[in-house]
């Protein structure tokens, strides 16, 4: 099989394991998503290498674990983007949800408006090329991150740039003390076929 058949092959078998329904448009938009991320990868080094099955599970699979958290509508920001995820496979995934992606490098940011079109997200994503400390927080119900460089040095600036709204950062064992070093309580979900992956959620804040 070809690379993006084996990486749709792998989200049609595992999709149950994490609690997942797909329909046939969200997979074959996923499977554009993967080849973009592949063709640009090499220049932009978007992600790490990984084979399409470590690919479907680790960026996609992962990333729509976030869906158990997010009502309907919701609209999140997603903190240094680069190659789309978590964002992006969501975003794909249930057509209610609208999206801010930070991405501060140019060129990744370009690559994310170029995904943004090709995957049919027109109209319900805003790209800001920028640092998220430079720019107001907008106006979101969540705020997630999964691959911010020097994540937890950036973590008690980014939790009070965030003020009262929810947050959902995938890391390890390190980012879930760190959060509760800031005295923050959370829910957490380790990943499906992962033994150190998270997902942390933290919910009812105060403005801050």
């Amino acid at each position: 099989m070809s690379p993006r058949e084996d990486f749709t092959a792998v989200i049609e078998t595992h999709q149950s394991t994490f609690g997942l329904d797909l329909n046939a448009d969200a997979i074959e938009r996923f499977a554009v998503h993967y080849e973009l991320v592949i063709e640009h990868n090499p220049l932009l080094h978007l992600t790490g290498p990984a084979t399409p099955e470590e690919f479907a599970i680790r960026h996609v699979l992962e990333s729509l674990a976030m869906l158990e958290f997010l009502p309907e509508r919701a609209r999140f920001v997603d903190i240094g983007s680069g190659a789309g995820f978590p964002a992006l496979p969501c975003l794909i995934a249930r057509g209610d949800l609208k999206a801010v992606l930070i991405e501060s490098k140019e060129k990744k940011a370009g690559f994310l408006e170029t995904a943004v079109e090709k995957c049919g997200l027109d109209g319900r994503v805003k790209l800001i090329n920028r640092q998220f400390a430079e720019t107001q927080r907008p106006n979101v119900t969540h705020v997630t991150c999964r691959a911010l460089d020097r994540f937890t040095q950036h973590l008690p600036r980014l939790v009070k740039w965030s003020g009262n709204k929810a947050l959902l950062f995938f890391g390890g064992p390190a980012l879930r003390e760190e959060l509760k070093r800031l005295g923050l309580k959370m829910e957490e979900r380790l990943m499906p076929l992962s033994e150190q992956r998270y997902l942390y959620c933290v919910r009812n804040r105060t403005e801050k």
